[in-house]
């Protein structure tokens, strides 16, 4: 999600292949035998494998609005938390039967730890990075996004209200509407 919103952002035209990750293609082993995704293969056959790579180099292309300006040092750290403590928090939250180490409300403390912070940070300012939508913005927003619909009438419930109110922004931008199009499943089989 934040690969395409970023491509989407930077104008850059794409062929998206929707993947089952559990019938894997071909194609998708080929140029990227981690076989993750998303993977974005560049026109000169140069394959990225991670959606902040795709981002960063999305916005090396084309930046109208300076994402990559205000991507500051807290940014930066705030995405590499996302992308590490608070998702693995996420992960169990939301997949809590397969990690019965733990209570699911446990789960979500550890991730409630992040949501803190994001509140915190949206209380000085209207985005993450500053006045305006940021990389540091679209790099979390799925995660919380997907945080918060585990639990819905929890996260409703909550005291997080500028992070709601971030979070409903985000969720009515045009931009991420802009990239929610179902697409088939690609298949390497020629029907």
């Amino acid at each position: 999600m934040r690969a395409r919103m970023a491509l989407k952002y930077a104008g850059i035209a794409i062929e998206i292949r929707e993947i089952s990750l559990r019938d894997k293609p071909a194609h998708l082993l080929e140029v990227s035998p981690k076989a993750t995704v998303p993977v974005l293969v560049l026109l000169d056959g140069a394959v990225l494998e991670q959606s902040l790579d795709i981002m960063h180099w999305a916005l090396q292309q084309r930046d109208i609005d300076g994402w990559l300006l205000a991507h500051d040092e807290q940014a930066q750290q705030l995405i590499a938390e996302n992308d590490t403590s608070f998702k693995q928090a996420l992960d169990r939250y939301k997949y809590a039967i397969r990690f019965p180490e733990q209570a699911m409300e446990d789960y979500r403390s550890q991730g409630e730890a992040f949501l803190a912070k994001l509140e915190q940070r949206l209380t000085q300012t209207s985005f993450l990075a500053g006045k305006q939508m940021s990389l540091a913005d679209i790099a979390i927003f799925p995660f919380i996004r997907q945080f918060s619909a585990v639990d819905a009438d929890w996260f409703e419930s909550t005291k997080y209200i500028k992070l709601k109110a971030w979070l409903s922004l985000m969720v009515e931008s045009e931009l991420f509407n802009s990239i929610m199009n179902k697409h088939p499943v690609y298949s390497d089989v020629e029907n």
